[in-house]
């Protein structure tokens, strides 16, 4: 699956943050993530999450369902916040039907079982990526024809 490249621009350099309170969700995806040119950051809350997210332009997020003082549904409704909101994969041991429908439904991008399996996760990454990237794409087009108008 092709990455995207490694470039000093950070709309072309993929950012994955992952959140979770667990060390083992952490080390599984930069286990996975080393041999990528994608860079995983790592946060353990929804507060030091939003503070990242504020402080750097990021594509995508991988979120551990229970983040201890809060959820992932906390984290997905703050993050509306957020200029050029990321992409958010929610992550979970029990990713059933249910929270794949709850999940999407509140506006997640994807889900992924745990322990993740090394080709979901850069399917999910990479297609969450490119989602991103089009928004970004279709608001700065957006933008230009407003201009051009007014």
């Amino acid at each position: 699956m092709k990455q995207p490249t490694n470039e000093t621009n950070p709309e072309k350099v993929l950012t994955v943050l992952s959140v979770s309170p667990m060390e083992d969700h952490h080390f599984s995806l930069q286990f996975i993530l080393n041999h990528s040119k994608w860079k995983l950051c790592k946060t353990n809350s929804i507060m030091s999450a939003l503070d990242f997210l504020r402080a750097r332009k990021t594509a995508v997020v991988l979120c551990e369902t229970d983040l201890g003082l809060g959820t992932w549904r906390d984290l997905l409704q703050q993050i509306t916040d957020v200029p050029d909101a990321p992409a958010v994969i929610v992550s979970s041991r029990v990713a059933d039907d249910r929270l794949w429908a709850e999940a999407l439904n509140l506006g997640a991008w994807d889900v992924l079982a745990k322990p993740f399996v090394k080709n979901e996760v850069f399917r999910a990454v990479s297609t969450a990526w490119i989602h991103w990237k089009s928004r970004q794409a279709s608001s700065t087009s957006g933008m230009k024809v407003m201009t051009a108008v007014g």
